[in-house]
């Protein structure tokens, strides 16, 4: 007979949940349908030229969407870029921010649903009279609700914000990794720029003390002056001296690039370079400039470039926060609730004795709070207004890089074609000098004016190539080319 009543209690207690469970139900639909306020996130236009400047027509293709790989086709260049994208620190420091914003986004939408705890508690009571001194022991277990319901999207948005700033460390992350990348390539091409200098310089040198030697035996035997011999040193003390400027600006290159790759500093491996790091010989260091340069149509940019898509999810999760904050003027509804056993003592906890059940709907709508929601609501559009900034400045930005490579890529080949021919007519002029010297038609004064110039020329030809390749590097950074295999 008691299990029957027992039963019949427990069905009882059942049935009385079933309206509350229906009116859960029913609120989780109404807060899933009802719009959040706040306004919809809306992309704001943006200024965008036709074609590039510089650019002498636009392209449906881009240089940008070949990959890294076969832009530079170096292998040297192409180990570097992997062992970077490998053990680069902030590359490692991007993607832990990541997984930052992921963790973030999912507690942002964790409070969209009710909170479960399990609770029991257990009480032993003693009530000492004259008739009675035995120990009550009671207890109760069960589940805990708590829920609010979001029926004016304040958690949505919360969540839509978050989900935003996740996509934009995603994209901060890739952001790194073109930056990464476009120094290693720049740093690498500098490099190859310095080794063609230094290479330039000591065999420049092998000639001037070639030529000191020559004139000291002269003047040793009366022939010359010590005029000349005084030039000659001196050209070859000028010389000289870019030596070892060159050889520190290759370490300091060579450190920042090791940094890069996540390496102590040292030496890099790479072609017609000696044990020590010198180049071999002057053979052309650079290799051959990529044939043809396509842009692209500018308006690509805004969904390649990692900076400015970053920019535009921030300005979402900005929008998002806005109507957060409108959210907070209205009530916030919340559900409570407690359903278990009881017992009257520990023999039969677990069996129960009784159930228990228990649901509490609150409302709470702000009155006063000395204008801390106003001013709350005035912060986030304050803010929106700044990533509104943020994010035309990055478009803006990307169009002024892209520009500025065009630039320096064809006013930097018509400087290099200039010093190419400068560097021919210089070579031929110290020809004709030594040959008029020969035949005593001249003075050494011309060689030596004639070699200075050559080998100034020659050191600017090299720095203009080393520039030419480092601005299409640029080139591909500023486009938002895919670096990542």
């Amino acid at each position: 007979m008691r299990a029957a009543t027992d039963m019949t209690s427990r069905r009882r207690s059942v049935a009385g949940l079933a309206p509350v469970l229906s009116a859960l139900f029913f609120l989780s639909f109404l807060s899933s349908a009802c719009a959040p306020v706040g306004p919809n996130y809306v992309r704001p236009q943006l200024p965008t030229p036709v074609m590039y400047r510089f650019a002498d027509l636009v392209q449906a293709e881009s240089l940008a969407d070949a990959p890294w790989w076969a832009i530079f086709t170096d292998p040297t260049l192409q180990a570097l870029v992997r062992e970077s994208i490998a053990n680069n620190l902030d590359l490692q420091a991007a993607v832990a921010r990541v997984e930052q914003a992921r963790a973030e986004a999912g507690i942002a939408k964790s409070f969209l649903y009710p909170t479960v705890d399990g609770s029991a508690v257990y009480t032993a009571q003693q009530n000492i009279t004259k008739t009675d001194d035995d120990v009550q022991h009671g207890g109760t277990y069960g589940f805990r609700l708590a829920w609010e319901i979001d029926l004016f999207g304040r958690l949505r948005r919360e969540k839509e914000a978050a989900f935003a700033r996740l996509l934009a460390s995603e994209q901060g992350r890739r952001g790194v990794l073109v930056t990464l990348v476009g120094d290693v390539t720049s740093t690498y091409f500098l490099l190859r720029q310095l080794d063609w200098q230094l290479a330039i310089a000591q065999q420049t040198l092998v000639v001037n003390d070639r030529t000191v030697l020559y004139f000291q035996n002269r003047v040793d035997g009366g022939v010359s002056n010590r005029l000349e011999l005084d030039r000659i040193r001196a050209n070859r003390e000028r010389t000289a001296e870019t030596i070892p400027d060159l050889e520190r600006q290759i370490a300091v290159a060579e450190n920042a690039l090791s940094l890069l790759l996540g390496r102590v500093p040292g030496r890099i491996e790479r072609e017609t370079v000696d044990d020590r790091g010198f180049p071999t010989s002057v053979s052309p260091v650079l290799p051959s400039l990529p044939p043809s340069i396509p842009p692209g149509i500018p308006a690509t940019l805004l969904g390649r470039r990692p900076d400015i898509m970053q920019a535009e999810e921030l300005l979402i999760a900005a929008n998002a926060d806005v109507g957060a904050a409108k959210a907070l003027f209205f009530p916030a509804i919340s559900l409570t609730g407690i359903a278990g056993g009881i017992s009257g003592d520990v023999a039969n906890l677990l069996g129960g004795a009784g159930g228990v059940w228990s649901i509490t709907p609150s409302v709470l709508q702000p009155v006063y709070n000395a204008g801390r929601l106003k001013r709350n609501l005035e912060l986030q559009r304050a803010r929106m207004g700044e990533a509104l900034a943020e994010y035309q400045k990055s478009a803006l930005n990307a169009y002024r890089e892209v520009s500025d490579a065009l630039i320096g890529i064809s006013k930097l080949a018509d400087v290099r074609v200039h010093e190419e021919t400068g560097v021919a007519a210089l070579q031929d002029a110290s020809e004709l000098a030594r040959a008029r010297y020969q035949t005593g038609l001249a003075s050494y004064l011309e060689i030596l004016t004639a070699d200075e110039q050559l080998f100034d020329q020659q050191l600017l030809l090299a720095q203009t190539r080393g520039a030419e390749f480092r601005a299409r590097s640029e080139l591909y950074r500023a486009l938002g080319g895919g670096w990542q295999p």
